[in-house]
This record gives structure tokens, C-alpha cells and sequence, in this order.
């Protein structure tokens, strides 16, 4: 079975075992995959801050009936069941410790935020949108700490885009970063290097966040869904490829498993978050 059937049907199965209706996205769509209500796919509904953010972002996940956070397979619904239970009831440290961000005695993560954007240049109009970002304290070293979240997208069939050459030619953006230019290159105008990572996107977020806080002064986590079979296999080895580039360029960068994420959250909250945790593990380990 292929990486992005397992997960659909995966998710499909978790919505019938709990009595979930499902529809489809469109009339002669062969696939039930989206829940009736967009609360029926999350953990809790959207609190006012959080639907803000969405609303605000390019993305256009609220939008539509059914809208794109109701498809069970929708990686923003996962960021959104991981991530916004942490920020509701003010324990953002938590959730950033277990992204290895940090130790777990931190007290300097206070907010969390989804779709943020941080312009490249004035010359691009548009800005990457990063899924999450952790904001923490001025007294920290590393102003923020953001995750770029995969799910399903990961393994589509559908290709993903390079790095435009408009990007390139702004020598000024690449500052200390040589080994993350020689990437770029290689995957400008189109990427025919990477399967299911899709490092254009890292880059420019690596890009932005460089130009808003400094080389040295935030942390970015790419944070992925785990599969079986080989599909898997490549997947593990271009991220590390894509590791190393940034290790050699001093960039913080670091990859988590959605599960091995879970995992570490069950082992030190299963008694004190019992409900969120279940949740969580039921559905997506």
C-alpha cells in the first residue's frame, strides 16, 4: 500500500470507530475523507486566537464547505490537536521540550502561533507560511522556535516546486549559508532531487526566519508523519541529507517523527493530560 493510502485509510478507519461521518470534499469524489463539522476532526474546537491565525494565513484551511481542515488526513488539523492544547491551558513549555527544543525545566516558551509568516525580501511578494511557532522570551537566545508540519502531503503523487531562480540571484539573502545555496541551485527552477522531502520549502523558511531574527537566533524543527514500507526509507534519508546541509552551514535544525513526538508525550503526561493524550495516540500512533 502506498505511504499516502495507508494514512488516509488509516485516518478513515479512526473516524468509523468512532462513530464519525464522513463526506466528500466534492459530489463525484470517490472518497468519504472529511468529517461533517470541523470540530468532529479536532481534539478541541478552534479557540478565538488560533481560528484568527488560520484566517489570516494564504493557505485558506477554514474556507469552503467542507473546508480543508476537515479532511481526516489534514496536517493542519494535526497541528492544530498536537499543538493547541499547550497554548490553551498555558503550558507552552511542555510541548516545546517535547519538540527537543529545549529542556524540559524551561520557562522561557510563553505563545504559540500557526501560519506565521516572515518576508524574505521586500522584492518577493508573498512570504512563506511556517505551520507553527513557538515564541519564547526576550532573554533567550533563540527567539522562537518553529516547526514545519507534514502529514499525507508528504507522500502525494503530486510533485513539489523548486526554488524560483528569482531567489538566486538575491545574493544578499544568502549570507553564511553556502551549503543551503548549493542546494538551492540544484533544485532550481525544479526539484528532481528530493521524492517526498520538500526542501524549497525549508529553505525559504530558513530564509525568513534568518532575516527577521539572525543566523544563530531561532531553532526549526521539521516535523513529519512516519509510514511503512520503502517510501519510508527514502523519506528518512533525504531528511538527513537535508540535516547535514544545514548542520554545515551552523543552521539549528533538527527532524521529529509525529509518532516518536507522541510517543515522548505519553511517557510524561499520560496521567497529568490523560484525555489529550489519549486522543492523540489513538489516532495518529
Amino acid at each position: 500500500m502506498k505511504a499516502h493510502d495507508y494514512i488516509l485509510n488509516k485516518q478513515i478507519q479512526w473516524a468509523y470507530r468512532n462513530n464519525i461521518i464522513l463526506i466528500r470534499k466534492k459530489a463525484n469524489s470517490d472518497c468519504k475523507a472529511y468529517t461533517q463539522k470541523l470540530d468532529n476532526n479536532l481534539f478541541e474546537p478552534l479557540i478565538p486566537e488560533v481560528k484568527n491565525d488560520f484566517e489570516e494565513a494564504d493557505g485558506k484551511e477554514l474556507t469552503g464547505n467542507p473546508c480543508k481542515m476537515q479532511a481526516v488526513h489534514s496536517s493542519s488539523a494535526l497541528g492544530v490537536n498536537i499543538f493547541q492544547y499547550w497554548k490553551k491551558i498555558n503550558q507552552v513549555p511542555a510541548i516545546a521540550a517535547a519538540c527537543g527544543f529545549c529542556y524540559r525545566n524551561n520557562n522561557t516558551s510563553q505563545d504559540i502561533n500557526f501560519e506565521v509568516k516572515y518576508p524574505i525580501s521586500g522584492k518577493f511578494p508573498h512570504s512563506p507560511n511556517i505551520d507553527v511557532v513557538i515564541n519564547n522570551s526576550s532573554k533567550l537566545r533563540f527567539k522562537v522556535f518553529a516547526i514545519e508540519c507534514k502529514f499525507s502531503e508528504a507522500y502525494s503523487s503530486r510533485k513539489h516546486s523548486g526554488i524560483s531562480p528569482k531567489y538566486i540571484e538575491l545574493d544578499t539573502i544568502w549570507g553564511g549559508i553556502p551549503n543551503l545555496l548549493k542546494l538551492a541551485k540544484e533544485i532550481s527552477p525544479d526539484d528532481n532531487k528530493y521524492s517526498y522531502l520538500h526542501p524549497a520549502q525549508l529553505v525559504k523558511h530558513i530564509l525568513g526566519l534568518k532575516e527577521k531574527f539572525g543566523k544563530n537566533k531561532f531553532r526549526l524543527l521539521y516535523l513529519w508523519y512516519d509510514t511503512i514500507g520503502p517510501e519510508s526509507g527514502i523519506n528518512h534519508k533525504e531528511i538527513g541529507e537535508f540535516t547535514e546541509i544545514t548542520k554545515a552551514d551552523n543552521i539549528h535544525f533538527h527532524a521529529m517523527s509525529y509518532q516518536d513526538l507522541i510517543i515522548k508525550l505519553a511517557k510524561n503526561y499520560r496521567d497529568t493530560h490523560r484525555d489529550y493524550i489519549d486522543y492523540i495516540s489513538g489516532r495518529y500512533l
